[in-house]
């Protein structure tokens, strides 16, 4: 596929173009598919860079080809709604050269969308927050996840924090994976009420980190991994083992060095799915 107008800026602190975007995409794809095949994605698209307004698309638009693999989703209170779900490398190029930064995830498949699949706990720091308390944090869900049986995996978000994610056996709905992850949150942040919070409301939160679960509600989404961030710098969201997070910033992996990276080791989150655990099960322990 050619790429339309490659010399376009996409990152102008960065002197980063569309080509160089879309080239990224064609140099992650193999890595990055299965974490989007079978999803419900929303799309994040900047079709004159960053540096200028863009818009999250749930929908496809009326010009996707038909090569586009396309699916109806329930709504929630009737109707069904279409989402884009991206199968192969040649749909994931298309979507990046339609101008498409972000790639963001269900946490579900469109073949069970109420049941998820994947458990997600966003940390959320204010300003100024130390990476090493981050990290502390991170380590703390971990520790959490698998006193009832969940196994987690960490991703840095190119963005401000990190991602701990425990991969669930799709059999529990959507209901109780929000209450596990509610009751999570709740657990870790009572360990140092001075540090963390689980408020919704920001004015509520102070200085504290926000252990965010609302991404395990209908619908919601996670930033995929490897997409790269719609902010200065280019950075991707990155896959760590757990012996990588002690050295690793939230936005420690630009565009250039994500693919330098990848060149040299496996995607840590490869064998996710086999460690899939009960969402019951591990609510039962914690109620």
């Amino acid at each position: 596929m050619k790429t339309s107008h490659p010399d376009k800026v996409f990152y102008p602190e960065d002197g980063l173009t569309k080509g160089d975007v879309v080239e990224y995409y064609r140099a992650v794809a193999d890595v990055m598919l299965p974490h989007l095949r079978g999803r419900p994605l929303t799309l994040r698209r900047f079709p004159d860079g960053i540096g200028k307004p863009g818009w999250f698309q749930k929908h496809p638009g009326e010009h996707f080809p038909d090569s586009i693999r396309v699916e109806r989703v329930p709504r929630r209170g009737g109707g069904t709604d279409e989402y884009v779900v991206c199968e192969d490398a040649g749909t994931l190029e298309y979507l990046a050269n339609q101008g498409t930064v972000e790639f963001h995830v269900w946490l579900s498949t469109v073949a069970a969308p109420e049941r998820p699949d994947r458990l997600v706990l966003d940390l959320d720091p204010p300003e100024g927050t130390p990476v090493a308390e981050l990290r502390a944090v991170a380590r703390r869900i971990r520790d959490h996840y698998e006193r009832v049986g969940l196994t987690a995996f960490v991703q840095a978000t190119g963005g401000r924090g990190f991602h701990v994610l425990a991969p669930l056996d799709a059999k529990s709905d959507t209901e109780v994976v929000l209450e596990l992850s509610r009751a999570l949150a709740d657990r870790v942040a009572a360990d140092d009420p001075d540090r963390l919070t689980t408020a919704q409301r920001k004015e509520k939160r102070g200085d504290r980190i926000f252990l965010d679960a609302n991404r395990n509600a209908y619908a919601q989404t996670f930033v995929a991994p490897y997409s790269l961030r719609a902010r200065p710098g280019a950075a991707a969201a990155t896959p760590l083992d757990w012996r990588e997070l002690g050295k690793a910033d939230p936005d420690g992996w630009a565009l250039g060095k994500e693919k330098q990276r990848l060149a040299r080791k496996e995607d840590p989150w490869r064998e996710l799915d086999e460690h899939a655990g009960s969402a019951e099960a591990a609510l039962k322990q914690l109620t």
